[in-house]
C-alpha cells in the first residue's frame, strides 16, 4: 500500500495566496535571511547549547511574542547560558531555581532535570559528534542530510523528539526543508484539507511525523516556497503581526 500525493492547481494558487498576506511580516523575513542565505557560518558551543535550552523552554508552553518563554529567551546575558551551566557541581538544581524564579514558566523540573542530562552528554563525549553532525548540514543542505541531522538530535538528547529537534535546527539556520510540526501547523494542514485528519498528540511517533513532513514538503515544493518559509508564515498568522525585530527569537 502506498499513498501518492496528488497537489492541485487551486491547492497552489491557496498557498500562494496565503503567502503573499504575510511575507512581509518580520517573523517572516528574518527566516528568509536566516535560514535561506547561502552561507552558514560555524558556531560556538555557546551558541549551541543557548539553543538548546531555548528549545526545551519551549515544550508544552505558550511561546507566542508576549510570553514569559520569549521574555526568557531574550534575557541578556541568558540565564542558563553555557559559562555559568558548565561551571555549576549541581547544574539541576541551578537549572530549576533560575527557571521557577523568572516567573511564568512551566515544566521547571523536567526541564531543569533534561538541561542537566543533555550537558553531560555533550560534556562526555557528545560535542565533537554533534559538530561533525552541524557542520555536514551546514555545507550541504538536503532533504537527505537535514533528516539524517534530526534523527541524531533525536536519538541522542533527553527532550528532543521529532519536533523539538527540527526546532532546534531550524533555530540554528540549517535547515530549510524539515520544520517543526506542532499545533499551529496541524489546525492549518486541516484547515487547509490535508488528505487526512492530522492529529498534534501523534507526532510524537517519528513515522506519522515524516508522513506530515512530506507531504507539507511536497506542497510547499509545488507552490515554490521553502518549508521553513511557510512554516514562519503560518507561525506570523496565529501571532496576527505581534512580532517585531525587538521580540523574535530566532
Amino acid at each position: 500500500m502506498k499513498i501518492i500525493w496528488q497537489i492541485e492547481a487551486r491547492d497552489v494558487e491557496r498557498v500562494q495566496t496565503f503567502f503573499d498576506l504575510h511575507q512581509n511580516d518580520p517573523f517572516v523575513q528574518q527566516r528568509i535571511e536566516r535560514n535561506l542565505g547561502k552561507t552558514k557560518p560555524k558556531m560556538s558551543k555557546a551558541e549551541f547549547w543557548q539553543a538548546m535550552v531555548s528549545c526545551l523552554l519551549t515544550t508544552q508552553q505558550r511561546s507566542g511574542p508576549d510570553s514569559a518563554v520569549t521574555r526568557f529567551i531574550n534575557t541578556k546575558p541568558f540565564p542558563l547560558n553555557y559559562q555559568l551551566c558548565i561551571a555549576e557541581g549541581d547544574l539541576r538544581s541551578f537549572a530549576q531555581e533560575v527557571l521557577s524564579s523568572f516567573g511564568g514558566l512551566r515544566r521547571s523540573n523536567r526541564i531543569a532535570d533534561e538541561i542537566a542530562t543533555d550537558l553531560h552528554l555533550l560534556e562526555q563525549s557528545y560535542w565533537s559528534r554533534t559538530f561533525e553532525m552541524l557542520d555536514e548540514l551546514r555545507l550541504n543542505q538536503t532533504v537527505q542530510s537535514e533528516r539524517k541531522a534530526v534523527d541524531f538530535i533525536d536519538g541522542h538528547f533527553k527532550g528532543f523528539g521529532p519536533k523539538q529537534s527540527r526546532n532546534l535546527l531550524q533555530s540554528l539556520r540549517l535547515t530549510k526543508y524539515e520544520i517543526p510540526i506542532d499545533s499551529r501547523i496541524t489546525k492549518w494542514l486541516n484547515d487547509f484539507g490535508f488528505p487526512v485528519r492530522l492529529s498534534a498528540q501523534a507526532l510524537s511517533d517519528r513515522n506519522y511525523y515524516n508522513f506530515v513532513s512530506e507531504g507539507f514538503q511536497r506542497l510547499c515544493a509545488q507552490s515554490g516556497i521553502y518549508p521553513c518559509v511557510l512554516d514562519a508564515a503560518i507561525f506570523a498568522s496565529f501571532d496576527k503581526g505581534g512580532w517585531s525585530e525587538q521580540n523574535i527569537v530566532w
